[in-house]
């Protein structure tokens, strides 16, 4: 196990090994000037009453008597205590250095229940309101601010613990700014603020590069911002701060998206993070008239667009519960929920493409509206079928029905975060009919990121009780799994692929879809005990007969030469929104020999 550790290690590039060792020395050492940094308390009015009202605009309801957390609603009138965790009601150390907090403290659980009010998902809501001309909600936006930098002084406590949460602090005042008008003669209380914050994400931006996550796009596009912002405002360090994160978005995009439009995570909810933080980045530098992105970062966006655009249910905005998801939303503007994409897409592609992603009129176009930028008149298209080489997934839909399904294969170039290879997501008129598990918490015991992260979570096959990829810690999966036999016949409605794991185990997979059916052929090699196909299922009335389910709508049929030794349907869970977790049936067929089975799911 400990060659598999340091062989997966090294998978993880010597330059970013590099950059992650020199963090750490600087940090234990103090040679990293982020630990001597200190700044005042940022106090005063931040936002001015604006002078042009926006009366024909409609903002988001959200933050009026309630907090808003991982897309749910919580009845409270009242200021968030910043240090008190929502999912748990523990409350956090306030004025610890940064640095001293662990990431994974027992005594305060989850942090990100923590992080989520400092967000500022707020300071958007109410800027909405006050560019409208609600006096209650600026006057509730510069208290709540105030109450904020009060108790969360630089740079002590749990919310500047991690560069990234402060980077989506310095976007949504910038947003908010851009809303109110208030860009150029910004308050000095403001500037104070994405000062203080810029200070304390330049010194470790190297940290955020050498995950190849979304912490370093989202860090860029706050150096960018805010760096700009400055500099516009007087303050000529911020010259320094806007190229560095120039630098950074370039870097980023060509390195974290692939050609084919992948992004180095291999999450959904991730993906679309990335491309808020691109898109602010890039709504930024079209207001203040800064010199344009690269073609090679306006190519890559353009291809990851099309990908999660290809994912994007056209009627309610929903996707595939691909990869991780920490509930994060970079830009709640509208009142669609949480699991609509399509204010993101249609957003990124009206800027990265100039086209619109929905050609007719939604809420979903809101966001342009609060950005002042113009629908195009030009929309994309989704094509029938998609193959996806340098992430590994095929998207096939059928010919005159509304049904698509989503088949990934392994193919890693950057560390997978769950155990879903040969995983199959399908989908009949925006209903997911065979489900992705989710993430529910990284920090609410092993047994939710094993169950999670796990092959229970997902529809594929299990081998003998183990995992495909041994999961070496929270984050980190080791023997990345390498596809064979991939086979592009996307065409005719057909894709195949497989893997043999590092105990030698092999699952090969084919899959085909029509105007009726969707076909899954598996073949298992290497099984000593006992192998489990599992289908997650929506919920409804299922029954069981003999080797076939029914809900009186749908029909699932197994069929394989091999004996049957359990056909039972189980209770599984499965993870929508952030911490929240629902029961839904799970068919599972339990074989104990090597064979070949077939699944038709029978859907119209």
């Amino acid at each position: 196990m400990k060659l598999l550790k340091l062989k997966t290690i090294l998978g993880l590039g010597i330059h970013n090994l590099v950059r992650f060792g020199l963090y750490r020395i600087g940090i234990r050492t103090g040679l990293n000037p982020v630990k001597r940094l200190k700044f005042k308390v940022p106090k005063g009015v931040f936002y001015e009453q604006p002078i042009v009202l926006k009366t024909a605009f409609e903002p988001c309801s959200t933050w009026q008597g309630s907090h808003h957390y991982f897309g749910r609603e919580i009845s409270s009138p009242q200021i968030p205590n910043w240090h008190l965790n929502c999912l748990n009601h523990l409350e956090s150390p306030k004025n610890s250095p940064w640095f001293k907090i662990g990431d994974f403290d027992s005594t305060i659980g989850d942090i990100k229940g923590i992080w989520e009010a400092s967000r500022f998902d707020w300071v958007l809501a109410f800027a909405q309101r006050a560019a409208v001309g609600d006096k209650t909600s600026l006057r509730n936006l510069n208290d709540w601010l105030n109450s904020w930098t009060e108790t969360n002084p630089p740079y002590n406590g749990v919310n500047w613990k991690c560069g990234q949460e402060a980077s989506i602090r310095v976007m949504h005042l910038a947003c908010a700014a851009l809303i109110l008008n208030q860009i150029e003669n910004t308050s000095q209380p403001l500037l104070d603020l994405i000062e203080a914050h810029l200070q304390r994400i330049s010194p470790t931006i190297l940290y955020a590069v050498a995950q190849s996550n979304n912490h370093a796009t989202s860090e860029a596009s706050a150096l960018f911002i805010g760096g700009d912002w400055l500099a516009r405002n007087g303050k000529p360090q911020g010259q320094k701060w806007r190229e560095q994160g120039r630098k950074w978005l370039e870097n980023r995009a060509a390195s974290l998206i692939m050609r084919d439009g992948t992004f180095s995570q291999y999450s959904t909810n991730y993906h679309r993070v990335m491309l808020d933080a691109y898109s602010i980045a890039e709504i930024w530098r079209y207001k203040n008239n800064l010199p344009q992105f690269s073609n090679t970062l306006r190519s890559r966006l353009q291809a990851a667009i099309n990908w999660l655009f290809e994912l994007t249910d056209d009627e309610h905005g929903d996707v595939p519960n691909l990869g991780a998801n920490d509930g994060a939303r970079l830009l709640p503007l509208t009142n669609t929920d949480y699991r609509d994409f399509r204010p993101s897409v249609q957003l990124a592609a009206t800027l990265f493409h100039r086209k619109a992603a929905w050609k007719v009129n939604g809420t979903y176009d809101l966001t342009l509206k609060w950005f002042g930028l113009e629908k195009p008149v030009e929309h994309l298209l989704k094509r029938p079928c998609v193959h996806h080489p340098d992430g590994g997934y095929f998207v096939l839909r059928s010919k005159s029905t509304s049904a698509f399904v989503l088949f990934n294969y392994p193919k890693y170039k950057f560390r997978p975060s769950q155990n879903d290879a040969l995983h199959v997501d399908f989908w009949v008129a925006g209903e997911n009919l065979l489900r992705d598990g989710g993430t529910f918490s990284y920090n609410a015991g092993q047994r939710y990121i094993d169950y999670y992260g796990g092959v229970k979570s997902h529809n594929t096959i299990e081998i003998d009780k183990f995992e495909p990829m041994p999961r070496l810690s929270r984050f980190l999966l080791g023997a990345w799994l390498k596809p064979f036999r991939i086979k592009d016949d996307t065409a005719n409605g057909q894709a195949s692929a497989g893997y043999q794991d590092y105990l030698g185990r092999s699952h090969y997979r084919s899959i085909s879809l029509d105007d009726e059916r969707l076909k899954v052929t598996d073949t298992l090699s290497g099984v000593k005990q006992k192998a489990i196909l599992r289908w997650r299922l929506k919920p409804s009335n299922w029954k069981v007969i003999d080797t076939t389910i029914t809900d009186g709508k749908h029909t699932i049929k197994v069929s394989t030469s091999a004996t049957i030794k359990r056909f039972e349907i189980t209770e599984g869970k499965e993870s929508r929104y952030y911490f929240e977790e629902t029961p839904i049936p799970v068919l599972e067929i339990e074989l104990a020999e090597n064979c070949t089975l077939t699944t038709e799911y029978k859907y119209n």
